[in-house]
């Protein structure tokens, strides 16, 4: 691919497709371990999908736009909309190559690949694992094929695996307690938000200087959240499990959970499997607790006695994920925050750290509030840090490597 090309960096949802668009000759002059990432020419997101699609489209030097979509439906006429947009736009260069964020990668996967037919299909696979998000990931890669159209042959798609960044990890954190056969059979814990921790990971020499290179908790908090443990900046023990449902209170999922639960729900509550899966992915976490939203801000901003109890159990888990993750390090020297809630709330940040206090944290609250990036005090035994993450840039280096290596 030449530098005078374009790749398209694309995360699919159930009603939305976020995308980002990077020059090629951008990515080769750019330093991934450089403190800021590569900038996108263009970043945006089509939402509102099947009946309301609608636009906002921010390229990097000119003012956001917002348009109502007419004639958008799915992830193909979005996609195909979008391709002719950028098409026809002599602002932004051909489109070489298409990065996907796909969720589960499984066993097989430890590494992005460009995707044909038997890729796919053994992604397709890999569905039960991980069926909030990957359905839509896979979605959209035949969306991006379709919208292609004769030049899909030309244009590469490339599946890049938010459980990739997590097989560093040794085999005491990721085994179930179960019959070793069971994990023969691919029941083991994974990890997730995997494209999010290799940003900050890549990153953090430049920021942090050598304290990147020890023992490093990232909490990404966003609507799915999780925390990672990094040792040399490689992942070491993460909250998330097999599937996106474990560690963590998140927007609508619960995190740990007595298996107990789903054992009663199906038994005695007489819940299908489909009921209990719709419970548990899409109506319990914060949303759940407060009966008001999954929102964070929603839920700072009201008097409800069930939002604050939300917030405290949020709060409280996160805090419990962080010391066994120090456990699992053998201690903490640095705390790093991530994601829109990590990124945006010093109210969250302060909830959490005031609860390892034990452990030594300690919040500048002045530079808390003003959202760091050095959120700790001097005497603070950890460093306290709030870090953007940004996955679509790791995605388009990551599918510019894929597709070379490929050729």
């Amino acid at each position: 691919m030449t530098p005078d090309a374009s790749i398209l960096v694309l995360n699919c949802g159930s009603s939305s497709v976020k995308f980002a668009v990077y020059e090629v000759g951008a990515i080769e002059a750019s330093d991934p371990s450089a403190a800021q990432p590569v900038q996108a020419a263009l970043r945006g997101q089509i939402s509102g999908l099947p009946a309301s699609a609608r636009l906002d489209w921010h390229p990097s030097e000119a003012v956001p736009v917002r348009e109502a979509l007419s004639g958008v439906s799915d992830h193909a006429s979005a996609l195909a909309w979008l391709f002719d947009r950028l098409d026809h736009s002599p602002r932004y260069r051909a489109v070489g190559a298409v990065g996907h964020r796909v969720v589960h990668g499984g066993e097989r996967f430890a590494e992005p690949v460009v995707v044909d037919e038997a890729i796919l299909a053994a992604l397709e696979a890999q569905v039960p694992l991980a069926p909030l998000h990957q359905p839509h990931n896979l979605a959209g890669i035949r969306a991006g094929c379709q919208a292609l159209g004769s030049r899909a042959g030309d244009v590469k798609q490339v599946a890049c695996f938010d459980t990739a960044f997590h097989t560093t990890q040794p085999a005491l954190h990721t085994t179930f307690a179960l019959p070793l056969s069971m994990r023969e059979r691919g029941v083991r814990r994974y990890g997730f938000h995997g494209l999010s921790y290799q940003s900050i990971a890549e990153r953090l020499r430049a920021i942090a200087g050598e304290r990147a290179e020890g023992r490093v908790i990232v909490a990404h908090l966003g609507n799915g959240a999780s925390v990672c443990g990094l040792r040399a900046r490689r992942s070491h023990r993460t909250s998330m499990g097999m599937t996106a449902l474990d560690g963590l209170v998140m927007g609508s999922r619960p995190g740990s959970l007595d298996i107990g639960v789903a054992l009663f729900a199906l038994s005695t509550l007489a819940m299908s499997v489909e009921q209990l899966s719709h419970l548990l992915y899409n109506e319990s976490g914060l949303l759940g607790l407060s009966g008001i939203s999954n929102d964070v801000r929603t839920l700072l901003g009201s008097i409800d006695p069930r939002a604050a109890l939300a917030l405290e159990i949020f709060c409280e888990r996160a805090a419990q994920e962080i010391a066994a993750t120090a456990v699992a390090l053998g201690g903490c020297d640095m705390l790093v925050f991530t994601a829109g809630i990590g990124e945006n709330s010093p109210a969250i940040r302060e909830a959490i750290v005031r609860r390892l206090a034990f452990m030594g944290a300690a919040l500048d609250a002045s530079a808390n509030s003003a959202g760091g990036p050095l959120l700790s005090t001097p005497q603070s035994a950890i460093e306290v840090r709030a870090i953007p993450t940004d996955e679509e840039s790791v995605i388009a280096r990551s599918t510019l490597a894929a597709v070379r290596a490929a050729s």
